[in-house]
């Protein structure tokens, strides 16, 4: 990789000329002034898979600002409650259009040139459909993002805005032409040019899977707006091949430092705690005991089935949906998905090699013990919260929040594991487990897919459970009628719907007194008017949901936003929240669209810069420039 990056510094000088742009007026220059025979497409193909993964600047603000918060992988607290920030927008909107985007169609551009002028090389023809499905991945990220942008853009002409649905049309009929044009036949390429790309080294049958399995994503999107044309291209797209098992899955190697490739989690001063959405969704689910899963110094701290934790209704927000709201968890849950202690480790089990240190300059990780104060800042409690597993929503905590001194703190929260923070992994841009979850739900619907539903759902959690390393809890797992803290079971024959209420126990955290309480399941009100809970759908979409953490929160929020699943919790009104008006005191106990970020506005100087433009594209968005403006394949009401 840091070969990779050399070659690309030392055409540096080449590139200047031939792509850069720093802003919303060079965007339009001709990004092939430069000659043709200087530069080839593997270097522009390059260029913008690698500025792409994000350094860690762009990564801060988009992957773990934006998504990680929107797709509810972690508590960050901006588009969950409806804020954004138009620095971190125009950042990432700017590198889109001036380098990443850019620099992919200025490749297919020079591919086409020497095609034509019969310079290509042998596998030239084949790199232009390489760049082309690449082009159609980065074209989805930002259509996710935004809404409406071009599909000719930003290639030496004023681009015209598409609206969301052509787009699509358009992204889709480029991954069924490229996917179908790469020539299997032709040799793989010397080894130079197979390290210019760190997916698959120039394997075309990967690309050709990747390219497919991308269309069925791309198809599943459109399912609930435009279902004929969904059903249309994954039926096509499934039938042609797709990534099938890890070996096939788009991953990218992170490396240290501080460049494109350097992780994108990597910056110490976030927590990556579990999430509240995550954590309801494992509590219970597969009904694998803790005392199966851990070391023997644990197993004290595993507290019965049924049981909810200490209440501190004085310190904990109740003014949420989230069912586990108000209690704190003294200890280790009997029963959780067994992915949640390979994804995250366990406050003060420091003997744990993936137990993550951050922030170096200080030892908050390693402090277990805070305290509850009253308004006078006397303590009130101090809690240990060594060998405890909590998970707090967001929002507005108010009071509750100033006299609590544990639910933000470091070392109380089970943090994402050292893998996915010390850029020694590979970020995961589409694995195997989606295409069999898609399947699963394509099945669902009726379409005609290679294996039944119940198989695609099955081959998609096994293949999860493998790259979490904890295959060995797979039989028990999948025959498990054990309901999660949200009401979903994982058996694929087991539909039943969970009662209202399950009776739980507790202890007054205040007194030691213990009590009874009646848990009540949330009601997921977007989804089927929110009378279903564990139907196949909410099943699939759970173990999706699991499965794509912490790599794909884009596809979380993307899934959440095109069906209102799996349930997302509100964030907390203990004080109103500024951004999000529509939340209330007197609907907090419902979910709506108007509770979740539908996208990111456009950059100011989008709009301060190309005025046309920017009204081109909200005229094509078709409502206002707002963070709640629902994209068009997502749930409207």
């Amino acid at each position: 990789m840091k070969k990779i990056l050399r070659n690309i510094g030392l055409m540096g000088g080449v590139l200047v000329t031939f792509l850069s742009c720093s802003n919303f007026e060079e965007v339009n220059v001709d990004p092939t002034a430069a000659n043709a025979d200087q530069v080839q497409i593997e270097y522009f193909i390059n260029s913008s898979i690698g500025g792409a993964q994000q350094d860690p600047n762009i990564a801060e603000r988009v992957f773990v600002l934006y998504w990680d918060d929107a797709g509810r992988m972690t508590r960050v607290g901006t588009l969950s409650e409806g804020s954004s920030n138009d620095d971190w927008t125009s950042q990432y909107y700017n590198n889109y259009v001036s380098s990443w985007l850019r620099n992919i169609n200025a490749g297919i551009k020079i591919a086409d040139e020497q095609l034509e002028a019969g310079k290509a090389r042998p596998y030239t023809a084949n790199l232009k459909q390489v760049a082309r499905i690449w082009r159609a991945y980065m074209m989805s990220e930002m259509t996710d993002n935004f809404g409406p942008i071009p599909v000719n853009g930003f290639q030496g002409s004023n681009p015209e805005y598409s609206d969301v649905k052509e787009v699509y049309y358009y992204m889709l009929q480029e991954l069924t032409e490229a996917t179908a044009a790469l020539d299997l036949t032709i040799a793989s390429p010397e080894n130079s040019l197979k390290k210019l790309d760190p997916a698959y080294g120039y394997d075309y049958a990967k690309w050709q899977k990747y390219g497919n399995s991308l269309r069925m994503r791309l198809a599943m999107r459109l399912s609930e707006v435009d279902a004929a044309k969904a059903k249309q291209e994954f039926e096509a797209a499934v039938a042609a091949g797709y990534i099938k098992d890890a070996t096939d899955n788009f991953a990218i190697q992170e490396v240290g430092g501080y460049n494109d490739y350097t992780g994108v989690m990597t910056r110490e001063w976030w927590d990556h705690e579990v999430s509240a959405t995550l954590n309801n969704l494992m509590i219970g689910l597969g009904g694998v005991p803790s005392a199966s899963m851990l070391s023997a110094e644990k197993l004290a701290h595993i507290k019965p089935a049924n049981y909810m934790g200490l209440k501190f209704d004085k310190h904990f927000t109740s003014m949420t949906n989230d069912p586990s709201a108000g209690f704190f968890f003294d200890g280790l849950h009997n029963s959780i998905d067994p992915r949640a202690y390979d994804l995250y480790a366990i406050p003060g089990d420091y003997t744990n090699p993936e137990f993550n240190g951050y922030p170096s300059w200080t030892n908050n990780a390693k402090i277990t013990k805070r305290t509850l104060v009253d308004g006078s800042s006397n303590v009130v409690k101090e809690i240990d919260a060594a060998y405890t597993w909590n998970a707090y929503v967001g929002g507005n905590w108010g009071e509750k929040g100033a006299k609590n001194n544990i639910y933000g703190f470091t070392g109380t929260l089970p943090r994402l594991a050292d893998k996915y923070r010390n850029s020694s992994n590979k970020r995961i841009f589409f694995a195997s487990w989606e295409s069999y979850f898609l399947i699963a739900e394509a099945a669902v619907r009726g379409w005609n897919v290679p294996m039944s539903g119940q198989s695609a759902y099955e081959q998609g959690i096994a293949a999860s459970f493998a790259y979490n390393n904890v295959s060995g809890q797979l039989g028990s797992y999948l025959t498990s009628q054990d309901y999660s803290r949200v009401g979903t079971s994982v058996s694929w024959a087991h539909t039943a719907e969970p009662a209202a209420t399950v009776a739980m126990t507790y202890v007054d955290g205040y007194t030691n007194t213990p009590g009874t309480y009646n848990m009540k399941y949330p009601v997921n009100t977007i989804y089927k008017n929110g009378t279903v809970k564990n139907d196949l759908l909410t099943k699939i979409i759970t173990q999706k949901f699991i499965a794509q953490t912490p790599w794909l929160p884009l596809e979380t929020w993307s899934d959440h936003r095109r069906l209102g699943l799996p349930f997302f919790e509100n964030p907390a009104i203990e004080t109103p929240l500024t951004d999000m008006p529509a939340l209330t005191s007197g609907n907090y106990m419902t979910s709506n669209v108007k509770f979740y970020g539908q996208r990111q506005k456009y950059p100011s100087d989008f709009s301060s810069n190309i005025p046309g433009g920017y009204a081109q594209a909200l005229s094509k968005l078709g409502g206002a420039d707002s963070v709640f403006t629902p994209l068009w394949w997502a749930k409207q009401q």
